[in-house]
């Protein structure tokens, strides 16, 4: 089972998850208080940057009658559509610069290089996402619909293909961003949803045929104009840009939601938008969020979106400062006892695909249990722990919380004490019954 009671699981009062909110407002208004000039120069030469990498693949590409020629166009091409999606559009459209209040790179105005709409984007991806992030039914970014990324989702015979569906999602995930705002069920539904939903695919095709003529029709056929290329080789090499990007932008934005550690949460009242608390919200954010290790030139090109964790804190921050925003963040997280979820980024790309192979199967055929499996836990995990664990451990005088407990249990389960069994099990029925709906 997915995460029901968030406090319970992460082993805070209801004082600890609001002196938390009070910590963690105060890097906010840190932050705010300290842009300035630095930050607008960041991201006035970064867009500088990605135009002159534009310019120059598609200029390589116009004259690459050798092989090598084209194969630097191409990879400088698809370059620059990730840095013009993960560090640019993706992060203007977050409202990160509005501050600025230069129209140019405003969240209202940004229109990034991918068949998805720029507006379908905004009103899907900011509010759904980052308000209820890696809640089952609320967040469509929970398998984006098509994946089995959790036990709580039912099993269903299709899942069989996950891998399969995974790799045409990451091939096509320009498509998938696209598509996944528009509910096309509402299409054959009477009333004002069914006019909204056309209206939608109505934009959709606009922005998407812009885009399909922009990169396999007219750059090709304006290449094509010099000896040095043909219509298909820049074709071909605009397509290849387009899947790299692609596959380059879903293991980004997957390492930050599935691997182990990026939590699963069942609706409840406190998740409801009216009965979250601004600490809860925040809790729950560090909870389902993951990152990944990286240096400056794999910060950059990943949209520092390896800060997942903090990005999801503060979605509308500069992403430049979300680096210096993670060290105080994880001193945050070992002063609550709350884990801090990162590793390489091979690691936790490797975990992700882990994660959806073994999610292919019906649940029979998987050895954890539903409640603590690495890519779905739940407090229910924490049974056998006796109660009154979280708080002051009176051997150290050190805080215990969730890693703590998360820790005790993996030692037990490594000793194989199964003096614990009896005795979790019956606190385990306990918690379950109380939990059952009424």
């Amino acid at each position: 089972m997915a995460i029901t009671d968030i406090p319970a699981f992460a082993h805070l009062t209801d004082t600890d998850i609001e002196n938390l909110a009070v910590e963690l407002d105060a890097i906010r208004l840190d932050i705010e208080d300290s842009r300035g000039e630095r930050d607008a120069r960041y991201i006035r030469r970064t867009v500088a940057a990605q135009r002159a990498l534009e310019v120059a693949g598609r200029l390589m590409l116009a004259g690459s009658a050798k092989r090598s020629a084209w194969w630097a166009g191409t990879v400088t091409l698809a370059l620059a559509k990730i840095v013009e999606n993960m560090e640019i559009g993706h992060n203007v459209m977050h409202g990160q610069w509005n501050w600025m209040n230069d129209p140019e790179i405003h969240s209202s105005t940004w229109e990034w290089d991918m068949s998805a709409a720029s507006k379908h984007w905004r009103s899907s991806h900011n509010f759904q996402h980052h308000k209820y992030t890696n809640i089952l039914d609320m967040d469509d970014d929970v398998g984006y619909f098509v994946l089995h990324v959790t036990r709580d989702q039912p099993w269903e015979p299709f899942n069989i293909g996950n891998l399969l569906f995974n790799a045409i999602l990451a091939v096509g995930f320009e498509w998938g961003i696209g598509l996944q705002t528009i509910d096309f069920a509402k299409i054959l539904e009477r009333g004002p949803e069914r006019e909204t939903t056309l209206q939608q695919v109505r934009e959709f095709s606009g922005k998407a045929g812009r885009q399909v003529l922009k990169d396999y029709v007219a750059f090709p056929a304006l290449t094509a104009l010099s000896p040095g290329a043909t219509y298909r080789s820049t074709l071909t090499a605009n397509a290849l840009a387009n899947v790299i990007r692609n596959v380059w932008a879903n293991a980004v934005i997957f390492c930050g939601h599935f691997p182990d550690g990026a939590e699963k949460f069942t609706k409840t009242d406190m998740t409801d938008i009216a009965g979250e608390t601004r600490g809860q919200w925040y809790l729950r954010q560090m909870l389902g969020s993951a990152n990944f290790d990286a240096g400056p030139a794999l910060r950059f090109m990943s949209g520092n979106l390896c800060h997942q964790i903090e990005h999801h804190l503060y979605p509308d921050l500069p992403s430049n400062r979300l680096h210096e925003i993670s060290v105080r963040v994880r001193a945050l997280c070992d002063k609550y006892d709350l884990p801090y979820t990162t590793g390489s980024f091979l690691l936790q790309y490797g975990k992700t695909w882990r994660t959806i192979a073994k999610l292919s199967l019906p649940d029979r055929y998987l050895r954890d249990t539903a409640d603590d499996a690495p890519e779905t836990r739940s407090e229910r995990m924490f049974a056998a722990l006796e109660p009154g664990f979280a708080g002051t451990d009176p051997a150290t005088g050190r805080r215990r919380g969730l890693k703590t407990a998360i820790a005790a249990i993996r030692h037990w389960r490594s000793d194989g004490r199964e003096h614990i069994g009896e005795a979790g099990h019956r606190r385990g029925l306990s918690v379950q019954q109380r939990q059952q709906p009424r």
